[in-house]
C-alpha cells in the first residue's frame, strides 16, 4: 500500500499546487482588471489626498532613479554598439550596422531592462511595503475595504511603476540613438540623412505600433503583477511575507510572455 499512499499524496500536492497556481493567476487578473478601471477613470485620483498619492508615487518611481539608470543604460548601450559596429566592420556587413543596432538595442533589449529595472527598484519593494502594511493592519483588526486598498495604495504605486517604465524607456531610446548616430558617424552632421533614413526604414508603422504596445505591457505588468501578490492572502488568510524570488519568476514569466508575442509580431 506505501507506493499506493505515495502516488495519491503526489497527486495531492500536485493538485493543490495547481490550484494555488490558478488562484493566484486569476486574482492578478482580477486586480488588474480593477486597477485598469481605476486609472481610466480620472475622478478616482483627480484632486484631494488621492492626487498627492498618485504624484508622489510617480515622484518616487521615476526620480531617484532616473539619474543613475540613464548612466548605466548609457554605458550598456555603448558597450554593445561598438560591439555590433566592430563586428560588422570586420565582416564587411557595415552597411546592416544601424539595423541590427536599432533592431536589437531600441526595439528589444531596451524596454525588457527597464521593465526588470523598474520592478526590482521600486514595484517589487513597494509590493512588499503594501504586504507588510496589510500584516500589520490584519494584526490590528482594522483591515481595509477592498477599494479603499485599490485606490489608497495599489492604484498610486500601479501608476507610478507604469510611468517610470514608459519614460525611463523612451529616454533610453533616444540616447541609444544619439550613441549611435556619434559611433557611426561622430559629430559630422552629413551622416544625418542617411541615419534617419535608416531608422525609418526600421521604425514602419507596424514595428512602431508593436513596439509601443509591448512598451505599454510591460508597464502594466511591472505595475499589476507585484501589486496584485501583495493583496492576495494565503489560504489561511493571512498576509505572511513571501518570497521575492517566487515573485520575481512570476513578473518575468508575464515579461518574457510579452516580449515572445512581440517578437512574433515583429518578425512572422
Amino acid at each position: 500500500m506505501q507506493p499506493v499512499n505515495a502516488a495519491h499524496d503526489t497527486l495531492v500536492r500536485w493538485a493543490r499546487g495547481a490550484r494555488a497556481s490558478w488562484d493566484a493567476w486569476w486574482h492578478t487578473l482580477l486586480v488588474g482588471a480593477q486597477i485598469l478601471v481605476l486609472a481610466l477613470s480620472p475622478a478616482s485620483y483627480r484632486a484631494g489626498a488621492h492626487r498627492h498619492a498618485v504624484l508622489s508615487s510617480v515622484y518616487r518611481a521615476t526620480a531617484p532613479l532616473l539619474t543613475w539608470f540613464m548612466v548605466l543604460s548609457a554605458l550598456v548601450s555603448l558597450v554593445l554598439i561598438r560591439i555590433v559596429v566592430a563586428t560588422a566592420y570586420s565582416y564587411g556587413l557595415s552597411q546592416y550596422a544601424l539595423e541590427v543596432l536599432v533592431r536589437t538595442l531600441v526595439l528589444e533589449l531596451i524596454p525588457l531592462y527597464v521593465a526588470l529595472f523598474v520592478a526590482a527598484r521600486y514595484a517589487m519593494p513597494g509590493a512588499q511595503e503594501v504586504r507588510k502594511h496589510l500584516a500589520l493592519q490584519q494584526r490590528e483588526g482594522v483591515l481595509p475595504q477592498r477599494q479603499a486598498l485599490l485606490v489608497d495604495q495599489l492604484l498610486p504605486r500601479a501608476l507610478g511603476s507604469l510611468f517610470s517604465v514608459q519614460l525611463l524607456a523612451a529616454l533610453s531610446s533616444v540616447v541609444a540613438l544619439v550613441l549611435t548616430y556619434l559611433t557611426v558617424y561622430g559629430f559630422s552632421p552629413w551622416g544625418f540623412p542617411g541615419y534617419t533614413r535608416a531608422v525609418g526604414g526600421v521604425f514602419t508603422p507596424a514595428v512602431t505600433l508593436i513596439f509601443g504596445l509591448k512598451t505599454l505591457f510591460f508597464g502594466l505588468a511591472v505595475a499589476v503583477v507585484p501589486l496584485a501578490a501583495a493583496a492576495q492572502p494565503d489560504r489561511l488568510g493571512r498576509y505572511t511575507r513571501r518570497s521575492d524570488m517566487s515573485e520575481f519568476a512570476r513578473l518575468f514569466s508575464v515579461v518574457l510572455l510579452i516580449e515572445v508575442v512581440s517578437l512574433v509580431g515583429n518578425y512572422y
